[in-house]
């Protein structure tokens, strides 16, 4: 499938630098639009942060970093299956019943289902008041704030009604306003707090206000919704779209220059000397901050600079993955879950500032525990696959080395799983690994800083998660990936935006390819 080592075309209309998702579902549209595409991973495999790898024992396949598909089914490449990835080329996925559980100090489990009705009859046993006011919430995001979102996600201009207003207003407050003022349970606030922090923000920042609907909603239309055999799944399958419509994609070819000329990108030249000419055009998928320093022939435009200088990282993150005997079972009753999320929201507010401070004193940390083979068994034929993530700092304070204790801290974070859960004793730990942010970083380029939802960028003194263009203000160079809008997670929209930014600017329609969505 994909052809390492192949020898490079002297040309190519489009060239896609970097095989992540994103770059993928961006050359899969261009592909299927009838342009000539070259795909250039530096990896020997491609998915980017959707990996799948055996990093424990051989035979046991460990999702390297994201695990949860949730984002990209409401994104038309799924919902409206665009390129047929469902129908032709094999991606399959599962909706997990429960959608993630949260297991209590009392020994008592939250478990949220992917229905509307049995979660909020769940969140009754604590509150009655928070259930309706769950409800509301889902409901209100489903009545109209869930297209502004959309609207919003594909970069489209919104329409000036209420609805929009009402979008906009709750993207400027902040997620723990949100649920400290809409909930009254520590519990239930919890809960929807923890849920809140999937895409690794700090919730007390302004633009999150609308994450505590959107993700709530996402579970309940869609649990942890699980690619059959990996998150490897969707980068296969968008391969496999690519060359269908006479594409190709070339791994160990990592691009070390983008070169440019009066009429905008000329070529892309690799590390080990082969140079490509540019037809039409080139989308970096790459590390935003990092693509000022490859534009040779000029100085790079004043964007790509501007970029590089307000990029931060933001929130970095920590790993364990193990091979296990069998599946773990929360509560009394042994619930089986795919995932599992520990932390209440004082906690996880103090959490956040020590990571802030490069402190690991954590002592009720957010933490999200992921067992997939529960609902995909063939995974670990042998056994279960076992995953923590983590928020950690990427420079320890006093200047410790995460190479000295990422280890113990690994072995703290499984203590604190298993006082909730079973199946994590010694005996059922068949082999553990710890990636520090600073692994991280180092599993994928791109995860710079150790933060692997792409970072964010500091503009006018506002916070956000994605580069809100897909052109540059060099001529036929454009971007894609977790570094653009709408930021990172498993969700399309940055690919798929750029694919249509791409099809406008060539003379062609997009609607040719994808719906008007």
């Amino acid at each position: 499938m994909n052809q390492i080592g192949s020898e490079l075309p002297k040309r190519a209309e489009i060239v896609v630098v970097g095989a992540g998702h994103n770059s993928l579902v961006c050359a899969a549209y261009l592909a299927k639009a009838g342009l000539e595409v070259l795909v250039l991973e530096a990896s020997p495999t491609v998915g980017g942060n959707t990996r799948t790898e055996e990093l424990t024992v051989p035979g046991f396949a460990h999702d390297t970093c994201s695990s949860a598909h949730v984002l990209i089914q409401n994104n038309p490449l799924i919902r409206d299956d665009e390129l047929g990835l469902v129908a032709d080329h094999g991606l399959h996925y599962l909706t997990t019943d429960p959608a993630v559980v949260l297991p209590q100090a009392d020994g008592d489990v939250l478990v949220m289902r992917p229905d509307l009705d049995a979660t909020c009859d769940e969140l009754a046993r604590w509150s009655g008041r928070d259930a309706t006011a769950f409800r509301t919430m889902i409901e209100t995001w489903r009545g109209g704030l869930a297209a502004a979102h959309g609207r919003w996600s594909s970069n489209l201009p919104q329409p000036r009604d209420e609805i929009t207003e009402q979008y906009l207003r709750l993207r400027e407050r902040s997620a723990w306003d949100v649920v400290h003022e809409t909930f009254e349970h520590p519990v239930v606030r919890s809960f929807v707090l923890w849920l809140a922090m999937a895409t690794i923000q700090d919730p007390r920042r302004r633009g999150t206000g609308f994450l505590p609907s959107s993700l709530s909603a996402g579970r309940v239309a869609f649990g942890w919704t699980t690619p059959v055999g990996g998150s490897q799944a969707l980068p296969d399958a968008l391969v496999r779209v690519v060359e269908t419509h006479g594409g190709r994609v070339v791994c160990h070819a990592s691009v070390a220059g983008v070169h440019t000329g009066a009429s905008g990108v000329r070529s892309v030249s690799t590390s080990d000397g082969r140079t490509v000419e540019v037809g039409r055009a080139l989308v970096a998928g790459g590390h935003l901050s990092q693509l000022a320093g490859l534009v040779t022939g000029g100085e790079p435009s004043t964007d790509l600079v501007a970029a590089r200088d307000a990029w931060r990282p933001g929130l970095s993150v920590l790993a364990v993955h193990a091979a296990l005997r069998s599946d773990l079972a929360f509560g009394a009753d042994g619930i089986a879950s795919v995932a599992a999320g520990y932390g209440t929201s004082e906690g996880m507010a103090r959490h956040v500032d020590r990571h802030n401070a490069g402190d690991l004193k954590a002592d009720d940390p957010w933490v999200l525990v992921v067992n997939q083979t529960v609902a995909d068994p063939e995974r670990a034929p042998d056994g279960a696959t076992f995953k923590i993530l983590t928020l950690a700092p990427y420079q320890l304070a006093g200047g410790r080395s995460w190479a000295d204790v990422k280890d113990g801290y690994g072995e703290r974070l499984v203590s604190l799983v298993a006082d909730r859960c079973s199946g994590l004793d010694a005996a059922d730990i068949l082999a553990m690994r710890t990636e520090s942010p600073v692994d991280v970083a180092g599993h994928n380029p791109h995860n710079l800083g150790g933060s692997c939802h792409g970072g964010e960028f500091l503009l006018d003194g506002r916070v956000v998660p994605g580069w809100s263009r897909y052109d540059t203000d060099i001529p036929r160079l454009f971007v894609t990936g977790a570094t653009t809008h709408p930021g990172g997670s498993v969700s399309g929209r940055p690919g798929r935006n750029a694919a249509r930014t791409v099809l406008r600017s060539l003379g062609l329609d997009p609607m040719t390819v994808m719906g008007p969505s």
